[in-house]
């Protein structure tokens, strides 16, 4: 299980992030307090605040998704 931050701030990053995650063949989950929302509904997340950090929960692994993530990495 991988998990990591990230901040999605415009509609066009969530459409990004939710394609790269509904290739994965595995199951992810984005968070924040105590909402939890699948990573492949682009409808959750757009109901999130997207001013948050985000953090996703992955159980897999699948380094074409890491990398297609990384750009929305929090430092």
């Amino acid at each position: 299980m991988m998990e990591c931050q990230i901040k999605l701030t415009e509609t066009e990053d969530v459409r990004e992030f939710v394609a790269a995650a509904t290739k994965c063949d595995f199951d992810i989950d984005i968070f924040y307090n105590r909402v939890t929302i699948d990573a492949k509904s682009i409808l959750g997340i757009l109901s999130m605040d997207l001013t948050r950090v985000l953090t996703v929960k992955c159980y897999g692994e699948d380094e074409k998704f890491l990398n297609s993530i990384r750009k929305f990495a929090v430092a």
